[in-house]
This record gives structure tokens, C-alpha cells and sequence, in this order.
């Protein structure tokens, strides 16, 4: 994909085994303003889970999938900074109103959620104002879309959302645990942005929580802890990331390829995946699956981007190396 690297394929097949991943590169990025990406490479695992789920979101059936051909991830999920240039230079508006936490009609000492008509990605309601290093949220996939189109404009290459598969494929990072740290949540605060100790000192939503201290109790900048095996991060927690795929509830005929479940207006439902800052830990395992409508817009939602590789990826002509 750039000088010296040579195609690796990572197969992840038995769930009873981990395997440590290797990435292609560093990352890279296709113009000075563009989001960085890594490069993830082809290879096969076990998608899904037929031991886990919840009733009414199956994860299963676990199916293979092979990952054909390598292609490009965002290195971390899209920042309130860029996607405030996306909004700037495009003129484009998100609609207002986002869910927030802090809602009253909950138990005692617990904390809710409102849908909040004023607030939105510039003023999300967190206790502390959002900074330009953290996710971007309170954006639907629409507005997802939205940006992914404009960056494809931009830089002539073909931006989207990831599919599930590859979604899923990518968060493991080469690993067959529950989470790509392994299968105890609580070891989980150097790699994820999760609900832990100290968001839950901070607010109880009354659910279970990592017994462990991340160092952030709402949302985190971007690239904080610790990349997973193929070098991304914030993959589980932080935020639910957007997908490409309209939600079906099992897995029953899904792609074996890589590719997302078609949807079109018909669509009620769309998969986010990751969990997020706020999520209780069982949420936050790799193969759990969110599913809400395209134009769902919440404090705990963002969305990273994935790039395909197409012949010019072969050379370094294109390419932005990160300043060290």
C-alpha cells in the first residue's frame, strides 16, 4: 500500500484462541486536513456470537466472514475539529435537537436520558464543554453520510462508513476474546474509553460498570489509550460508531465477504457498533450489536471513516504522513 509493505492477511477463526495482529504500516492520511487512517489488512475470522446477546438482539448465527481485500480505517473516530471544517467549507447544517443525559424521570439518585431540542454536535451537554480533540456527536448517520461524501469529493477517493463485518473484523484487532483486550471488562480502562468507576461516581445510570479507572468520566479526546493489534482506537467505548448495514435482527443469510446488508428508505433501523462512554460493560463486547433509525442523534453517538484501496493506494505519491 505505500513503500516497503507487502499484503498480510490475519486469520482469526477459533474463538477459543487469540492471535496477536500485525498492522500494514503507520498511518497516513490523503491530504493535510484529512482524517488519518490505517490500513487494515485481508484476512477471515468468526463473526458473531451464539453464546451471548441479549433477548431481542441475537448475535448470532456465528458465521465466517473473509475480509478479500485490504482497506483503509480511520485511525480514530472524526473529531468535533473535523468535522466542524466539513460543516464550515461545505455549508452543511445538522439538524438540532440531541439526546443528552441528566433526565428526571428515572429512580432516585439514578440518571436518565432527555431529548433536548437546543442541544446538538456544537453543544452535546456533557459537564464540561466538548473539546476539537474529542468524537464528534449528537450527528445521525445521515450526517455521517454526509460527511463521508463530501471527504470523497475532496480527495477523489472513495470515502463511506465501514460494514459491520469489517467493523467487527477491525475492533478485534486480530484477537478471538469478548473484547479485543481480552474477556474481562475490567481490564479494559487502558484500551477503552469505558463506564467505569469514575463515570459512575459522576453519574449512576443504574447499570453494571468496569471496575476500573480509565481517567475519564464522560467522553475522552480521540487516540488517549492504549490501539488496538492493528493500531486503531477507541474502538469499543467512547463513542457507538456508525455502520454502513441496515440492521437485521440475526445474522441468517448476511455477506460472507466483507460487504454491508443493503438497505434503502425502508429501512427503520440502522447497526451501530462499539458501545460507548456510558455503555454498560456487556454492551461494549465486540459482537453486540446497536440498531437505531438514521437520523438518530445522541450524546454517545459518532462515527469514524473507512476508505477503499484502489490502484494510486500502490504508491506513496498521495500519501500525508502525521507530523511526529
Amino acid at each position: 500500500m505505500f513503500a516497503g509493505l507487502q499484503c498480510l492477511a490475519i486469520v482469526v477463526l477459533g474463538l477459543g484462541a487469540s492471535v496477536r495482529a500485525q498492522t500494514l504500516g503507520p498511518s497516513w492520511r490523503d491530504c493535510a486536513d484529512c482524517p488519518e487512517l490505517v490500513t487494515v489488512p485481508a484476512g477471515r475470522f468468526l463473526m458473531g456470537s451464539d453464546l451471548d446477546g441479549e433477548a431481542g438482539r441475537p448475535e448470532e448465527p456465528v458465521h465466517k466472514v473473509r475480509i478479500a481485500r485490504a482497506f483503509a480505517l480511520g485511525l480514530t473516530e472524526i473529531t468535533v475539529e473535523q468535522f466542524a471544517r466539513f460543516v464550515a467549507v461545505s455549508g452543511y447544517r445538522v439538524a438540532p435537537g440531541c439526546r443528552i443525559q441528566g433526565a428526571a424521570s428515572v429512580p432516585a439518585g439514578k440518571v436518565g436520558w432527555r431529548d433536548e431540542p437546543t442541544a446538538g454536535w456544537q453543544a452535546p451537554g456533557f459537564s464540561q464543554p466538548a473539546t476539537k480533540d474529542m468524537p464528534v456527536v449528537c450527528v445521525g448517520r445521515v450526517d455521517a453520510l454526509a460527511y463521508v461524501r463530501w471527504l470523497s469529493v475532496q480527495t477523489g477517493h472513495a470515502y463511506r462508513l465501514p460494514s459491520e463485518s469489517e467493523w467487527e473484523y477491525a475492533a478485534r484487532g486480530g484477537s478471538a476474546g469478548i473484547y479485543s483486550w481480552g474477556s474481562n471488562a475490567d481490564l479494559g480502562c487502558g484500551q477503552a474509553n469505558l463506564y467505569d468507576r469514575r463515570a459512575r461516581a459522576l453519574q449512576d445510570f443504574g447499570w453494571g460498570y468496569a471496575d476500573c479507572d480509565d481517567g475519564y468520566a464522560e467522553l475522552a479526546p480521540v487516540g488517549r489509550l492504549k490501539a488496538n493489534g492493528f493500531g486503531l482506537y477507541d474502538m469499543l467505548g467512547n463513542v457507538w460508531e456508525w455502520v454502513a448495514d441496515c440492521y437485521r435482527l440475526t445474522y441468517e443469510g448476511a455477506p460472507s465477504d466483507g460487504s454491508a446488508v443493503a438497505g434503502d428508505a425502508g429501512c427503520e433501523k440502522w447497526s451501530v457498533r462499539g458501545g460507548g462512554w456510558m455503555t454498560r460493560p456487556t454492551r461494549n463486547r465486540l459482537t453486540f450489536r446497536g440498531r437505531d433509525p438514521n437520523d438518530a442523534r445522541y450524546s454517545y453517538f459518532g462515527f469514524r471513516v473507512a476508505r477503499d484501496l484502489d490502484h494510486r493506494d500502490l504508491t506513496d505519491r498521495d500519501r500525508v504522513r502525521p507530523s511526529p
